[in-house]
């Protein structure tokens, strides 16, 4: 477009340091962007109604530099950042409206309180030392001699603990200010229920792995209260309990696959105090692959423009990410799809009208619960490759 030249009116944009720049960003859209000091100090007195040219004419006896300060609204008017361009209203694009809109930052503020990580901790700690009655074993899982029944619990819980775990994330972004979003995504072979809270770059870095670790406060807070509950019970009602319980607790070994974006991964790169982690270790592992096939020689290894302590830190997790996505695509290959394949056909065996009733239904939902899931992931993952 072409590059305002009069004075500029600024969304409310929020900004932190890091490092030798400035985070900038919109909590509303979620769009951050990195500036160097010079570009902060631009943003500072474009704020204060300052026209371009005043800016230049500031910036020029400030720094000795010459800044192209009208390209430089023209790229804060592509970012969003820009309301009103000498009086004239800037349209930017519509954003759609985000999961639980009433809910004000305001009324999910106590969920950044210090005081809540103290009371899952408590309640956790609580739960290990009363030696709930679930043993850690597949036969767990299996509470009910009907698959049927083992499939439906195992997947009406499964879906609802996701949303919870999503909805953790969201409400937590939301009290910092940042709208979020939720939807579904693909993790190599995994279907996952993803929430996009970008902009929470911008809050403070406790709030930031408040937001991280939202998700899996409330896995181990549900696995906690159903081993309590599991307590007080017997026979099938603490058969389901344990069953909830451990169900509660697989997702978190996932969360131990960096290489995936996990919840874990973000809590990795905000430590690391890298910009794009996966990003930068994806171009650096493509890097060394193309150089061990002799194809890299006219271009440069990426990460060499990145400070010294995020370098080595890419570096390292380009290892991760390339050997932890082969050994997970090696499970899917020897395991997963086997065994899947395995229950799909011998459900459709126990179809034929040679079999009862009961077990003709109890194979369709078999066929039906795993089948739909693949197909959901095959719908998903050609979704996302399309909007890119």
């Amino acid at each position: 477009m072409t590059a305002p030249a009069g004075r500029v009116r600024l969304h409310d944009l929020r900004t932190r340091p890091d490092g030798t720049e400035w985070i900038v960003g919109r909590m509303a859209t979620g769009q951050v962007v990195a500036l160097p000091e010079a570009g902060k100090r631009a943003l500072d007195l474009l704020g204060q109604g300052l026209a371009t040219a005043e800016v230049a004419e500031r910036l020029r006896a400030e720094t000795g530099e010459d800044l192209d300060v009208p390209d430089f609204v023209g790229a804060l008017v592509d970012l969003g950042f820009v309301a009103e361009v000498d009086g004239s209203r800037v349209s930017g694009p519509r954003q759609p409206k985000p999961p639980f809109a009433r809910i004000r930052p305001g009324q999910v503020r106590w969920l950044l309180s210090p005081v809540l990580p103290v009371l899952i901790g408590l309640l956790v700690a609580a739960a290990v030392l009363s030696r709930p009655p679930v043993p850690m074993s597949y036969c767990t899982l299996l509470w009910s001699g009907h698959g049927s029944a083992v499939i439906a619990l195992g997947a009406c819980f499964g879906w609802t603990l996701l949303l919870l775990h999503e909805c953790a994330h969201l409400l937590t972004a939301r009290a910092t200010g940042v709208a979020g979003r939720i939807r579904l995504g693909t993790r190599l072979q995994f279907l996952v229920v993803q929430t996009d809270i970008s902009g929470i770059e911008l809050a403070p870095r406790r709030h930031r792995l408040t937001a991280y670790l939202a998700g899996i406060a409330t896995n181990l807070a549900c696995a906690s209260l159903f081993a309590l509950a599991a307590h007080g019970t017997d026979g099938t009602a603490r058969r389901v309990l344990a069953a909830l319980t451990l169900l509660s607790v697989l997702p978190l070994p996932f969360q131990l696959m960096v290489f995936m974006r996990t919840d874990l991964y973000f809590v990795l790169q905000d430590v690391l105090r890298c910009r794009d982690l996966y990003g930068d270790g994806l171009a650096h592992a493509g890097y060394a692959a193309r150089r061990m096939l002799g194809r890299a020689r006219d271009s440069a290894d990426p990460s060499l423009g990145l400070p010294a302590h995020e370098r080595r830190a890419v570096r390292v997790y380009s290892v991760v990410l390339v050997v932890g996505s082969a050994l997970c695509l090696a499970f899917l290959a020897t395991v997963t799809l086997p065994a899947d394949v395995a229950l799909l056909v011998r459900a459709v065996t126990r179809l034929g009208p040679g079999h009862p009733a009961a077990q003709r239904l109890d194979s369709a939902a078999v066929v039906v619960a795993l089948g739909g899931i693949h197909l959901l992931w095959l719908r998903t993952w050609w979704r996302n490759r399309r909007t890119g």
